[in-house]
This record gives structure tokens, sequence and C-alpha cells, in this order.
């Protein structure tokens, strides 16, 4: 009789322990889809982004026959930032790939910048309707991006911390939840967006 009480005792810590980690293990799923959703609204965002910058040196190229090389460089940093934001979104865990993004980000806000400096030389540019409201656009993204990036960082910043505190660390490796990547810049010159107005 005692053996039987001793084994329902040990088979009820059991199933406590076991419902315990398997608590630990659900929440740490939420909150890593929570991150997952939050990097798909930076991407949103990003692609939004992305199929403007054409436009927008389509409408300069006109004007800025002697930019050429300007030009290319947007548009080429433009393809490789949309390339690795496709990495990034397919596993927004894999902190090489959000670097190779954050890398990336930060050449196409540099090519844009020049962009914009070159084109304040072109008065009919500034004057342009299509640009103007190209700009605007663009610029309305870039806070867009800003936004949903803040909220990504947040929900990265609890997922970072649910699996480091006690006990979950514990568990956290073991069922493979890796730390996410914060979606940051680095440089602090970079910290600006790029200025798009022609006012």
């Amino acid at each position: 009789m005692i053996i039987l009480i001793v084994l329902g005792v040990i088979a009820a810590v059991l199933v406590i322990a076991a419902l315990w980690i398997a608590g630990i293990y659900n929440a740490l799923v939420g909150l890593r889809n929570r991150f997952k959703n939050a990097f798909a609204q930076i991407d949103v965002q990003l692609k939004r982004r992305y199929d403007l910058i054409p436009n927008l040196v389509e409408t300069a190229k006109g004007y800025m026959k002697h930019e050429s090389s300007t030009l290319e460089a947007v548009i080429k940093a433009r393809n490789i930032a949309a390339a690795a934001a496709s990495a990034a979104a397919a596993n927004p865990a894999d902190a090489n790939a959000m670097k190779g993004l954050l890398s990336a980000e930060a050449g196409l806000g540099g090519a844009l910048s020049r962009l914009m400096v070159v084109s304040e030389q072109y008065p009919d540019l500034k004057a342009n309707q299509n640009m103007m409201q190209l700009t605007e656009e663009l610029t309305s993204t870039e806070n867009k991006v800003s936004f949903a990036r803040q909220a990504y960082n947040d929900a990265v910043m609890a997922y970072n911390t649910a699996r480091e505190i006690f006990p979950n660390v514990v568990f956290a490796g073991m069922f493979g939840f890796l730390p996410a990547e914060l979606f940051k810049i680095e440089d602090p010159t970079e910290r600006n967006a790029p200025k798009v107005s022609f006012n």
C-alpha cells in the first residue's frame, strides 16, 4: 500500500513537472511567434519602400542625366537590401540574416541620402509633381518602418528576456530557442532616415 502511495506521489510530481516544462515551452513559442509576426510588419513596409525606389529613380533619370552612377548605386543598394530582407523574412530568428539586412539597409540609406543631396541641384526635379509625391510616400514609409522596427524590438526584448530568466534558460537551449537579434542600426550617423523632402 505504501509503495502505491509513493508511486502515486512520484507520478503526480512527474506530471506536474511535465506540465510546468510544457508551459515554459509554450510561452517561448508564443513569444517567438510574436517577434516573427512583428518582423513581418517591418517586411511589409520594407517591400513598399523597395517598390517606391525604382519609381523615384526613373523620375529622377530624366533630370539627372549626368548622375547615372548615383542612380545606379541606389538601384544596386535597393536590390541588395531586398535580397537581404527576403533572407531575414525567411527566418527572423537567424542572427546572421538580420545582420545582413541591417548592413544592406545602411547601404541603401546612404545611397538614398546621396541621391537626395544630388537632386537638390536640379530645381526642375524638385518641382516635379511625381517626384514630390514619391518622396512624400517614401518619407511616410520610412516612418512606418521606424514604428514597425520599434514594435519588433519590443517583441524581441520580451522573447530574449523570457528565454534568459531562470528556469526558462535551462530549457530554452535544449528546445532550440536561440537569442533573437534586435533590428538596430549600429553606426550613429545612419540613425537618421534619409532626407527625402524637396521643400
